[in-house]
């Protein structure tokens, strides 16, 4: 993943997505990873995944695709750190896909990233 300001990439970050990370986010349960624009739109101090920036899926495109297929679309799409399981710096987790449709950074990567980026910015996630 990387990261932009002033058209300049200042931080790069090796990510984990899930273990079907290719094809864009369809429906609730998917496992897979919105492709799109959005919003990262608040950070989620209190998150499962020791911290996360939640991204603003589904947008009215993608609610309209889960209508005409007759489906959720689900939502809850981060960037966070690790599971509490994985320990602080525990980099191995990061070689493999292991999400559930969000993206994964280590922890203090994700620490970071919350402090580079305000609430707002948009994020674009490509295939």
């Amino acid at each position: 993943m990387l990261l932009y300001k002033n058209n300049q990439v200042v931080r790069s970050y090796w990510i984990a997505l899930s273990d079907r990370p290719e094809g864009d986010k369809v429906r609730e349960g998917d496992r897979r990873t919105p492709e799109g624009v959005y919003t990262l739109d608040y950070v989620k101090e209190n998150s499962y995944y020791y911290r996360a920036f939640h991204i603003s899926y589904p947008n009215l495109q993608d609610i309209e695709e889960a209508r005409r297929l007759g489906v959720r679309p689900g939502g809850m799409i981060m960037v966070h750190g690790q599971p509490p399981s994985s320990g602080e710096y525990h980099e191995t987790v990061q070689r493999s896909d292991w999400t559930n449709g969000c993206i994964a950074i280590l922890n203090p990567e994700i620490d970071e990233f919350i402090s580079l980026v305000d609430p707002g910015t948009p994020i674009e996630i490509l295939p």
